[in-house]
């Protein structure tokens, strides 16, 4: 059994749902002080974070992930126990398998090789851990790098070992991610019995032009990189379930996946502007999950691409798609951030799994990125031009 599947299936054993960690940074700050990693625990509220870092030398590449894993779901609908881990038809089953806890096992055994065979490598290495991504993510990431700004701890390049995978292992790097930003709106009615509409004021009926309005707004039309932004509605709420009464409220909650093309002050105006039309009363209140962000060219990009062709033989594909991630809380630092990791078909769903051989295969081109950035004698002064 090859270290990397070792260490994944010790770390799926371990029932990290958000906010714990249940002993997975544990494992992986106890593997890598071995190798003069200096470990910090940079703990918030409910959150564990873990910060290791070799070597106090610029340029900085971190290693980026997360412990925590979602809810398992109905545990009669997994082919095994999502919390022990299955090997069947050349694929490992369980919980975090491929959301991330497979990506952090073949860089944590990429880091190790490297060191063993570049023990005086070029720069520092660092790994950041948090148990609170999938969660609300207020303590976690967005925390540590509040920490580390404050010290003037620069990250120069940040890999994130989310599964970024399409079709096969390495065929598309995101190189940026949308902005998100969390809307919940209440409409204010009047409550009356149906068959005297004249005394009440029916939220859903003032709401439902206006849902229209917002849902068929060409927010922007993206760009190069970017798709148009969109606006999608996960929940309307009102009534109390009996049929002849008018509803006193209504609750909605809408979801705008952004573009470099707006920024949250503009996209918060225009949606007043609509819902204003329509003339009826309503409290919104906005969340920002986070902005935008790119990283549009620079060497971790190239050193990565380099990377996936030599490993693999094919050319990998740049993508801004999918959801968000805590690279978000990276970029604005000034980091070039990219995520790579795992196929993403089967995250968050019943029986999820990752391929044997490709986290063998993920596990090298993490080791071909760290040889191309900073086991050259050459990287560091390269890296002063990116």
């Amino acid at each position: 059994m090859s270290e990397t599947l070792a260490l994944l299936q010790d770390l799926i054993r371990r029932q990290s749902v958000t906010p714990l960690d249940e002993g997975c940074q544990d494992v992986l700050a106890e593997r890598l002080t071995k190798l003069d990693f200096v470990e910090e625990r940079l703990n918030f509220a409910d959150t564990q974070n873990l910060w290791l870092r070799r070597g106090t030398q610029k340029p900085l590449f971190t290693f980026l992930g997360h412990t925590d894993v979602v809810p398992t779901g109905p545990l009669d609908k997994w082919l095994s126990p999502p919390f022990e881990p299955t090997i069947c038809d050349g694929k490992l089953y369980g919980r975090g398998a491929a959301d991330m806890k497979g990506g952090i096992a073949a860089f944590i055994t990429a880091v190790e090789r490297f060191v063993a065979k570049y023990p005086d490598h070029q720069g520092s290495i660092a790994v950041m851990m948090t148990s609170d991504e999938e969660g609300i993510a207020t303590h976690g990431v967005v925390k540590v790098i509040d920490v580390l700004e404050q010290r003037n701890e620069k990250i120069d390049w940040c890999l994130v070992g989310e599964p970024s995978s399409d079709k096969k292992l390495g065929d598309v790097i995101r190189v940026g991610r949308r902005g998100s930003l969390c809307a919940k709106l209440t409409v204010l009615g009047i409550q009356g019995h149906v068959a005297y509409p004249e005394l009440g004021d029916n939220p859903i009926h003032s709401f439902a032009p206006a849902l229209k309005a917002l849902t068929e707004e060409v927010w922007d039309h993206g760009n190069s990189c970017f798709p148009p932004t969109s606006l999608q509605v996960s929940n309307i709420n009102s009534g109390t379930g009996a049929e002849n009464i008018i509803p006193g409220s209504l609750e909605a909650q809408f979801n705008l996946r952004f573009s470099t093309e707006l920024d949250e002050a503009t996209i918060k105006q225009r949606t007043h502007a609509i819902l204003d039309q329509y003339g009826f009363n309503y409290e919104l209140h906005w969340r920002l999950s986070g902005n935008p962000f790119l990283t549009a060219s620079g060497a971790l990009i190239a050193a990565t691409h380099i990377a996936i062709k030599a490993v693999t033989g094919f050319e990998t594909k740049d993508d801004t798609g999918g959801g968000t991630s805590d690279g978000r809380f990276v970029a604005p630092t000034g980091a070039q951030v990219i995520e790579l990791g795992p196929l993403n078909e089967t995250i968050h769903k019943i029986n999820e799994c990752i391929g044997l051989d490709d986290l063998e295969i993920l596990s090298a081109i993490y080791e071909q990125i760290l040889v191309n950035l900073l086991g050259s004698s050459t990287t560091e002064s390269e890296s002063n031009e990116v």
